[in-house]
């Protein structure tokens, strides 16, 4: 019974045993759970068991005789702040058990919790973050608080000895942080001290960089990790000691780490126009902030005019110090290798309204777009839009709804959230209802209830509105969105007299896995965005398209003179 409505809503209700290992004998702690728990819930010495109540938003624990709520003291969301689909928001999840089983830690956004799982009334949740720390940098030294949310940097626990299952104190304990501001992120070891606060800090490593690959020497100090950002492929590096420099306030420093590389992936890179990645910010048409990342050739020049490509699902804003090699992609962007042909490419945050996802998609990637046309290099007669799955359907929407852009590229769209709803995911046996009820599609009502959210919400019923050019990928092995639903889009914008292109790859996935259909794709969609934003010469396939009868004899990649 508690499988069937998993089926409409995305996971099921569990109940918790605690078992004898010596008898086998279990005991019913929790009945019909609906929340999160796994074995790092559970105490290393096994006196405790823990688990995240969705519900009640809060942790509770078990001690073998009563159940306590042991988080309710903390007046801090500990789950998704910016949860913006109709299920009940994930938590942010546990750092880990201090040694004796004295103490859990637990995330907020930004710090971390010391949570006693007696809730003994001696005992308070502490923010292990909050006090003064100092860091030597050269011959300065430099005091300031950990807070996180003051300052808007998340902490998180980095484990390096994976054959310790608890904390100790006064042991070196590594902390990732980042930076919400400037998405500068780094590595902290800091001495944790018995008041289950930090004592002493250093900086292991910060910039502007993504961090990855760690490892540490059991016996030294000696760290190694990968480092990268859009510039610098992620190559290997290990530490000498600290920080060289340190300027700025916490929530806008810079820093220079002290390390040394190891290996050298991709030296030829130097030989090709690469690109640089930027925060940028705009406000969106409901009147919010909000970021993304923009993409522009390395030899920029801000007296010419480029063509815009927007990329977009979900938020990207973090990933701004990716590096994102130019190999052919299952179905994204290839972001490195058209900014490294003179496009300029811009990945916006969107943020949703439950029941208006079609509505935030054009509140957020329009706005973006019109934003940047401001810009004297921004060539605002040659915008183009590409998106998968979520971001493809999107696409869809977005040309019904607007037609500032010239190019559109939608990769296994759901054209018809009515034929969808009631579909399976053909790699799972999965039902689509829950994702239509609770999570991406945030429609957050059944068909039945609310029939005009989802003729809303979907390109199928606005067709006859479209101007702009558009090619769908649908693959008939695709597991995840069942590939008829491309087939609607496609017959329904060929009914209508639209510019339309189906690519359909015989046996493929959601997203492409066979290397030479990758680089089929990416030539493709090199030549539709030049053809169009560029105006080049169009391809066989653009002019006169390829029957299906001709599928592996003809290609119609040759450029029509």
């Amino acid at each position: 019974g508690k499988r069937i409505e998993s089926q409409w809503t995305g996971n099921t209700k569990k109940d918790i045993y605690a078992i004898n290992v010596n008898d086998g004998s279990k005991e019913l702690v929790k009945k019909d759970m609906v929340g999160f728990m796994s074995s790092q819930f559970i105490s290393p010495t096994g006196k405790y068991i823990m688990w995240y109540d969705s519900k009640a938003r809060n942790y509770f624990a078990w001690d073998g005789d009563s159940t306590r709520n042991i988080t309710a003291k903390i007046k801090f969301p500990l789950w998704n702040e910016e949860h913006d689909s109709p299920s009940d928001p994930p938590p942010y999840g546990v750092m880990g058990w201090h040694e004796g089983d004295s103490a859990v830690y637990v995330y907020d956004k930004y710090d971390i919790w010391a949570v006693s799982p007696t809730n003994e009334l001696d005992f308070f949740p502490k923010n292990i973050n909050r006090q003064n720390n100092s860091e030597k940098s050269g011959v300065f030294r430099v005091t300031w608080t950990m807070a996180g949310r003051e300052n808007r940097i998340s902490y998180r626990y980095l484990r390096t000895n994976t054959d310790q299952n608890f904390i100790k104190s006064s042991e070196q304990v590594y902390i990732r942080f980042l930076l919400d501001s400037s998405k500068i992120s780094g590595v902290l070891e800091l001495s944790l001290i018995k008041k289950f606060l930090w004592d002493q800090m250093s900086i292991i490593n910060a910039g502007e960089y993504t961090y990855s690959q760690f490892g540490k020497s059991k016996d030294t100090s000696i760290f190694i990790y990968a480092k990268e950002n859009y510039r610098e492929s992620p190559n290997l590096y290990v530490n000498l000691g600290g920080i060289e420099t340190v300027a700025g306030s916490l929530s806008n420093r810079t820093y220079s780490g002290k390390d040394k590389i190891l290996s050298s992936l991709n030296p030829q890179q130097k030989d090709y126009n690469w690109g640089t990645a930027e925060l940028y910010k705009w406000k969106a048409f409901n009147g919010k902030m909000s970021e993304g990342v923009l993409y522009k050739p390395e030899n920029f020049d801000p007296t010419k005019k480029y063509p815009l490509i927007l990329y977009f699902y979900e938020t990207h804003s973090n990933d701004l110090h990716d590096y994102i090699p130019p190999t052919p992609t299952g179905s994204r962007l290839n972001i490195s290798f058209f900014v490294s042909r003179g496009y300029i490419v811009f990945s916006p945050d969107i943020h949703y309204t439950i029941g208006h996802p079609a509505k935030s998609a054009y509140d957020y990637v329009v706005s973006a777009a019109k934003d940047l046309a401001k810009n004297k290099w921004i060539d605002a007669a040659n915008m183009g839009i590409q998106g998968q799955s979520w971001g493809g359907i999107q696409v869809a929407q977005l040309v019904t709804m607007t037609d500032i852009f010239k190019a559109a590229w939608s990769g296994a769209p759901v054209a018809n959230m009515t034929s969808a709803y009631g579909g399976i995911r053909w790699e799972t046996g999965v039902n689509r209802q829950f994702q239509y009820e609770k999570t991406q599609s945030r429609i957050g009502a059944t068909l039945w209830e609310k029939p005009n959210l989802y003729i809303e919400n979907s390109p199928l019923f606005h067709l006859p509105k479209v101007k702009t050019p558009m090619v769908i990928m649908h693959n008939d092995a695709d597991g995840a969105v069942p590939w008829y639903q491309g087939i609607e889009l496609f017959t329904a914008m060929r009914r209508l007299g639209k510019k339309v292109w189906m690519l359909n790859y015989n046996g493929e996935a959601h997203n492409l896995v066979q290397r030479n259909n990758k680089k089929d794709i990416s030539i493709r969609e090199q030549q539709f965005f030049d053809w169009l934003l560029k105006d080049e010469k169009p391809a066989k396939w653009i002019t006169e398209g390829v029957p299906a009868v001709k599928k592996g004899k003809e290609w119609g990649l040759e450029i029509v003179q």
